[in-house]
């Protein structure tokens, strides 16, 4: 019958076929098929010719997962080289193993309806009370890049709201972040801004161990939230909201990081009062909206994912491995897990919530009108590149880029580079033109197969003497 391989994108790994991609609508998260121990044997085999009754212990694979030379499929090498959805700026260079339908469309394309209302994973909060208990109504982590600056600027001078600002000073940090945040202490009279650091020693730590498991240095905002969280209970701040393009949190869906009731739990009444029957018959204070969600993300960070999560299947690789980095240095969670212990025992928990950045907008989150009011209002600076829509707080952002990218052609890892995600539902929705989204993918992001001279900045810090 000829010899046969196993197609472009699956894997085989440890008695299971991996697909490193996303496929179309009706496959989109069925990335793993278990095999009997014949059919492992057969995979294992490949290339090779294979018999009938090969070819009927494979089943379903056959014609599918193993095929015939001709029918492979072959990874794009450039952007050149990519097919590109119909509608949004998805292609399967930048998410190698991107599937098409019929009518040319990409799997977020394909599930725009479905999603529509996948809007956050902690609970939307339109209006934040003005509290008695605290000097702050809320607090925000603050980086000076675009989105953590609107929501800023919308809590402060919109809602009028008593702010407190953290920033966790990074090595990284660039200099348009490092100016807006001088300007927005000048301009924004009722947020308190507090600075944090890490000494270098233990940042070296935490870094070298990141970099080994992800191949970059990126810790935001985990790091700020193990930093932070003790100055958040101890000044009873009853909220900290973040601040995320729709965009960012809908990725997590598309990268099997979070299922679809994760964007609904925090508006089930039953499921909250599941929870709080346990806490009630510990003699604990019940949980009001957002507060589960600030107790789950402290103790990952303190003591690591939960079991349930574990065998759920929906791992954020990301998170994961930048709580084993943080754990290199146990010093700094003492702190965390004193605070965890005290605010869960005495209710004295902030909320974590998320703003719509659309409905505060009155309808779409439109950069380039939100740009020209945050220059005017807060005086934001723009990054030196021109017409960067994503991240821009930070100096070895393409390095995030690049490393996910590369270990995710290379298949590596399963997780689809962040960017990639992001900006095609930027351009999906309308907030990015396509065209505006090609040149940023093909000139502001970290998509090369080649290093990119921002890697020298990242290592820079790490090979500095102690």
């Amino acid at each position: 019958m000829g010899k046969y391989f196993l197609q472009n994108r699956w894997k085989y790994e440890s008695g299971k076929l991996v697909y490193y991609g996303l496929r179309n609508a009706e496959h989109m998260f069925k990335n793993r098929i278990r095999l009997n121990k014949k059919q492992a044997r057969i995979i294992e085999s490949l290339p090779a010719e294979l018999g009938e009754a090969e070819v009927k212990a494979l089943g379903s694979l056959f014609g599918e997962q193993v095929v015939a030379e001709k029918q492979l499929k072959q990874t794009p090498k450039t952007m050149e080289e990519a097919t590109f959805c119909k509608v949004c700026c998805a292609n399967n260079f930048i998410i190698p193993g991107l599937e098409f339908d019929r009518g040319g469309l990409c799997p977020m394309c394909q599930t725009a309806e479905k999603v529509s209302k996948f809007r956050s994973i902690v609970p939307l909060l339109d209006d934040i009370p003005k509290t008695k208990k605290s000097r702050f109504d809320v607090a925000v982590f603050y980086t000076g890049g675009k989105d953590s600056t609107f929501l800023l600027y919308y809590l402060a001078k919109k809602k009028g709201l008593r702010v407190l600002a953290l920033t966790w000073e990074i090595p990284y940090m660039s200099d348009s972040a490092k100016a807006s945040i001088e300007n927005a202490k000048k301009r924004l009279e009722n947020v308190e801004f507090i600075s944090r650091s890490v000494s270098a020693s233990q940042l070296k730590k935490i870094y070298a161990k990141l970099y080994e498991l992800s191949g970059n240095t990126c810790a935001c905002p985990s790091l700020a939230y193990v930093l932070f969280y003790p100055e958040l209970v101890a000044n009873k701040v009853p909220y900290f909201m973040a601040g995320n393009e729709p965009v960012q949190m809908l990725g997590l869906y598309y990268n099997h990081m979070a299922p679809p009731i994760a964007y609904t739990f925090w508006q089930s009444k039953l499921l909250q009062f599941a929870v709080n029957v346990g806490r009630v018959l510990t003699l604990r204070l019940p949980l009001r909206a957002g507060q589960f969600h600030t107790l789950a993300t402290m103790k990952q960070l303190a003591y690591g994912d939960h079991w349930a999560k574990r065998l759920s299947g929906y791992t954020d690789v990301l998170v994961s491995n930048i709580v084993k980095s943080i754990h290199q240095v146990p010093e700094l969670l003492e702190p965390l897990r004193r605070s965890i212990r005290y605010s869960s025992r005495t209710g004295n928990i902030p909320a974590f919530v998320h703003m719509d950045f659309d409905k505060a907008c009155g309808g779409k989150y439109d950069w380039r009108v939100v740009k020209d009011e945050l220059i005017r209002e807060c005086g934001w600076v723009e990054p030196a590149e021109q017409g960067k829509a994503l991240h821009t707080s930070c100096k070895i952002e393409k390095c995030k880029d690049h490393s996910q990218f590369v270990k995710f052609y290379n298949c590596q890892s399963v997780m689809i580079p962040f960017s990639a995600i992001e900006i095609s539902l930027a351009s999906r929705s309308k907030a990015l033109s396509r065209q505006a989204a090609i040149y940023e993918m093909e000139n502001l992001l970290g998509f090369s197969l080649e290093k990119i001279p921002e890697c020298d900045i990242m290592c820079g810090f790490l090979r500095e003497e102690k």
